[in-house]
């Protein structure tokens, strides 16, 4: 007996996958590593949302400018864990999330002296784009509004930067 032939527009679609660079140095699972990983000297950036569409429409956008590589998380209560594995550059943290809100998140991760100094950006649909812009802080983290304008996100991050790390990752 014959099989059926697929039709040739079901042969021609294409299935995204997204798999975080490999990582030699980090063994069989990329979250396995000691110490800090490369990833050809793009960015950590952490997400941490309960939204999955949110964490993976920053994802891809923050990753096609070639300069992060993005880890989503979207489980607020492995997200201190999950950072303390993926050791972010800037974590970004959703404020409104369910059993754990960002503030305890934030809290957590301030209390880790492994992870108390990198920096958190908040990003919230609790405030307008013009409280955003005032300059004023959430717990002493600087925060976006919700929806997010990339090139915005991108100079957050940028002024958040630890660059004194840049130069020593270099060498």
């Amino acid at each position: 007996m014959q099989r059926p032939r697929a039709e040739a527009s079901s042969m021609s679609k294409v299935i995204e996958a997204d798999f975080p660079p490999r990582n030699p140095e980090a063994g069989s699972s990329w979250l396995s590593f000691t110490g800090r990983p490369s990833f050809n000297g793009a960015r950590r950036i952490l997400v941490i949302d309960n939204d999955f569409a949110t964490t993976r429409l920053i994802k891809i956008l923050l990753e096609k400018t070639g300069n992060y590589f993005v880890l989503p998380e979207n489980d607020p209560a492995k997200a201190h864990q999950t950072a303390r594995d993926f050791r972010p550059d800037v974590i970004l943290l959703d404020i409104v999330m369910p059993e754990i809100d960002g503030g305890e998140v934030a809290a957590r991760l301030q209390n880790d002296p492994e992870l108390c100094r990198t920096p958190v950006i908040f990003l919230t649909a609790l405030v307008t784009e013009a409280e955003a812009k005032s300059g004023l802080k959430i717990d002493g983290h600087s925060f976006l509004a919700k929806p997010i304008n990339i090139s915005e996100l991108v100079g957050a991050i940028e002024q958040h930067l630890p660059h004194a790390r840049t130069a020593i990752n270099e060498k």
